[in-house]
Formats: structure tokens, sequence, C-alpha cells
């Protein structure tokens, strides 16, 4: 077996590098957090031209995939660059109505999602219960811990985030219209969770690789008793650290890709938010107080690692995930 990456998949990842690059991410992002959505839906937009979301649904249903593999890729470029919004759960609502049914819910909903048009967002039982950037999102489902799907008409209570540009919302549950219910609701809820923890960890890994990146190229430039602090052992050791445990992440993230398996999705999505938080770690230590101040792009990244660290399961979630799918131990 090959365990590289085909051509294909490393043109798509570099296609989304350089749709990122060319726009300007940073102040989409600024302006996300601040209640302007429109530098980044158009982002946004571009990215869907891709098919970035399209990978999630089947063809079935307008899509094409799925394509789990290809999907990761995709986040990885999403969270490298910093981009906002809601695409996790984008992902993930395309994820559960095309397994929905006979679908009718798919063709209502997933022909603007899958084109970049419109928005969605997502909670899930045992996921967390509130709704990121529900103020974006044109759709904004809730699937109930009886196994009822619903969709929200209004973005409900805002609350207080760490980062500013990830918005987190209590559902207005007073304000919901039904959509199905019963064991379909329950099995497709379950296939979206391990996809939006996958892509959750694949964003995580794209921010800790850019975390790094700055690190290491400021950490050339700022100079203590004339020499470069990326000279100093205790800085190479640090960021070689970091380093380690992105690329522990990475096959890791990879496995979970290819099968699916719960056990294997929440080892990757541990790894790789652990990976990524300690790479924020880092990023702070080796800026020093500059590191704290929000003109500098790097709080962009620094925001974003912790949040990512839990959402769509904690680490003891995670944990306890890779327990439960491992085989008992057997004793003689």
């Amino acid at each position: 077996m090959r365990f590289l990456p085909t051509d294909e998949q490393r043109d798509f990842a570099r296609t989304l590098r350089a749709l990122f690059g060319a726009a300007d991410v940073p102040a989409a992002v600024r302006a996300w957090g601040a209640g302007d959505h429109g530098p980044g839906r158009r982002v946004w937009a571009q990215a869907a031209g891709t098919g970035l979301f399209a990978l999630a649904a089947d063809e079935a249903h307008h899509g094409l995939g799925p394509l789990p593999v290809e999907t990761a890729f995709g986040f990885v470029e999403w969270g490298r660059s910093g981009m906002p919004g809601p695409a996790v759960e984008t992902a993930a609502v395309a994820v559960l109505l095309s397994r929905l049914g006979d679908g009718t819910l798919a063709k209502r909903f997933l022909p603007g999602l899958l084109a970049g048009e419109v928005l969605a967002t997502l909670t899930l039982p045992g996921a967390g219960p509130y709704a990121l950037d529900a103020d974006a999102a044109a759709y904004r489902f809730r699937v109930s811990q009886g196994g009822g799907l619903w969709l929200a008409t209004a973005p409900g209570e805002p609350l207080a985030s760490t980062d500013p540009a990830r918005r987190l919302f209590r559902p207005a549950v007073a304000e919901e219209e039904p959509l199905a219910a019963g064991p379909g609701v329950v099995a497709a809820a379950a296939a979206a969770l391990d996809w939006a923890r996958l892509l959750t960890a694949a964003q995580c890994l794209g921010v800790g690789e850019a975390l790094l990146a700055r690190t290491v190229e400021y950490a050339k430039q700022r100079t203590q008793f004339g020499t470069p602090i990326g000279g100093f052992q205790a800085v190479k050791h640090r960021l070689a650290d970091t380093l380690l445990a992105l690329e522990f992440a990475r096959p890791l993230l990879w496995a979970g890709a290819l099968s699916l398996e719960r056990g294997e999705v929440a080892a990757a999505k541990l790894t790789a938010g652990e990976a990524a938080y300690a790479a924020a770690m880092t990023a702070l230590q080796v800026h020093g107080a500059v590191g704290y101040t929000e003109e500098l792009d790097l709080s962009l990244w620094l925001r974003k690692a912790r949040p990512l660290r839990g959402a769509w399961g904690t680490p003891s979630q995670c944990r306890t995930a890779v327990l439960e799918a491992r085989p008992p131990l057997t004793g003689r």
C-alpha cells in the first residue's frame, strides 16, 4: 500500500493554499469578529468553488464524495489560513442530510450549502450545547437527545468566546421547525459527529503548522546578546518538540480519514488538538510579550488553538472514545 498523498490530493491542497494566500484572510477574520461577514463570505464562496464542501456529500445529493481524506486535506489548509466560520459544521450537515430518509431534506438544503451560497451550523448530543456563528448561518440545525432533527429560525443568545471570530450561541429551542426523527437521525448524527471530529482535527493540524512556521521565522529575526534566539538550545528544543507533536498527529489524522472508525477519529482529534495547543504555548513563549498583542496576526491563530482543542470532543471525551474502541483485555 502507498501511504503518501496522491498527486490529485497534493494539487487540491496547493490550490486551496494559493487561494487563501491570495486573499487577505487576517482582515476577513478581524471583520468577522466585528460582525461583518462579507469579506469572509467571499473567500468562503471561492473555497466552496473548489469542491471543498461537496467532498462531504455523495453524488446522489449533488456532492463529489464522500471523500474524507480529500476533505481532511482541505481542512488542514483551512486551519493553516486561519479562516473563520462554521466550515466543520457545514460539512457535518452535508454528511447528516446525505444519510437521511428519501433525500427530501438533502434536496432542500444541500445545493446552496455545497455551492458556498449559504452557511450552516449544527449542534449534536454530547458535542457541546452551543452553535458556532449562528448569526452568520442561514441554516441552524440541532439534533436533540431523543433523535429529533430541528431547524432554528433565529440565531439564539450570543455568548462570550475567547476567540472573537468564533462566536457561540445558545440555540433558540423555542423557535424551531421539526424536520425528522427516529433511528435514522441518530445514525446520521453519529456519522456527522465522526466527520466533525475528523475535520476539526485537520483544522487543528493546520493551525499548529501555521503557528510553528511563524514562530520559527520570528526566532530567526529576534536577537538577544547579538544572536538570533533560534540559535539557543532551549528554543531549538521547544520548537523541535512542537514539530514532533504535529508530525505525530499527521498519520493519525490520515488513519482516521481512511477508516472513519470512531476510535481512530478520536485519536486524531486528541493528538492534533493537543499539538495545536502546544504550538500556541510555544509561540507565546518564543514571541514574549508581543505575542499577546491583537495587532500581531499571530493572535488570530493563538485564539483558535484552545477552542478547537475542545470543539467536537474534549480531550477527555476523545480519550474515552479511544478506550471504548479498543478490544477488551483478556487475562489468563
